[in-house]
């Protein structure tokens, strides 16, 4: 006597299978992790896999296998990002993975600090540099939201540079251009023309481990910590700015909240004026300015 064939689970039945475990595992936003490694199994957006949902669409049985890997993974708590390997930024969609840091929403307002000063600057090709671009995600939001400017990207880290010229190449601004080298010696030809610098830099204290596990175990200890209080690479960008700053052009670094009098000390003391530190969408202090006397 043959059995029947089990039915296979619906989307609603493995969504929800999915959501509770990753609840379990202390993910942040489960149901939205869960939905985002169903989209990406299948191969739809989110408004395709909602469709689906809601008529009960059934899961084969390779993809429900995949997704129970990854959500497996996730509930590890590896970045869904690396999972999926892509990251959103603004208008961008990113290749990301093992070796690059993955940028986070709130440095979409350092990105839109840059990006005002840049369209506001004088001449019809202004320079803006980004030193440390790790994913590239400040200097191409800069490249593709002010095209007539001219952007230079610089990152030192072997391991991020792989996806630094994948996400070049895969953008195709042609008004950016890469170079893997030190930010301390970075672009010599451009000293006294650039009309916006602008970071992220490492700058998480040596002894202050972050909670989150995905940022612990994941992101690459250059790009998080910078010295014995976070201010090392700062302090270095404010000297590297001065060469490559044009009189009245200014600087942008992402940091810390409870860093930006700290670094408005450092840059107004290496001689910048106008020092000012501004909030994120969270209306935690995230970004400090200053102009090039």
């Amino acid at each position: 006597m043959s059995t029947a064939p089990l039915p296979a689970p619906t989307l609603t039945e493995v969504l929800r299978a999915a959501t509770a475990e990753l609840e379990a595992a202390f993910v942040p936003t489960p149901q939205v992790d869960a939905e985002l490694l169903a989209a990406h199994v299948l191969g739809v957006g989110r408004g395709e896999l909602s469709a689906a949902v809601f008529r009960g669409d059934a899961i084969g049985a390779e993809d429900a296998a995949r997704l129970a890997e990854l959500v497996a993974r996730r509930a590890s708590r590896e970045p869904l990002q690396h999972l999926t390997g892509v990251a959103p930024f603004r208008h961008l969609e990113l290749r990301v993975g093992p070796g690059v840091f993955v940028p986070r929403p709130e440095t979409e307002s350092v990105a839109q600090i840059a990006i005002d000063l840049l369209r506001a600057a004088a001449g019809p090709e202004p320079v803006a540099v980004d030193l440390g671009t790790g994913s590239g995600a400040i200097a191409l939001a800069l490249a593709t939201e002010v095209p007539h400017a001219r952007v230079y990207a610089a990152e030192n880290s072997v391991d991020a540079f792989i996806w630094t010229k994948e996400n070049f190449a895969l953008v195709g601004a042609p008004n950016a251009r890469l170079a893997f080298i030190d930010l301390e010696r970075a672009f010599p030809e451009l000293d006294g023309t650039v009309s916006v610098l602008v970071s992220n830099p490492p700058y998480v204290p040596d002894d202050a481990i972050p909670r989150d596990p995905e940022v612990r175990l994941w992101d690459p200890p250059a790009a998080l910590y910078g010295g014995a209080d976070g201010l090392d690479v700062v302090r270095t960008l404010s000297r590297v700015g001065l060469r490559l700053v044009h009189p009245g052009g200014s600087i942008v670094i992402e940091h810390g909240e409870l860093q930006g009098a700290a670094i408005r000390g450092i840059l107004a003391s290496d001689g910048w004026s106008a020092t000012a530190t501004h909030p994120d969408l969270t209306m935690r202090d995230r970004t400090t300015t200053a102009v090039r006397s």
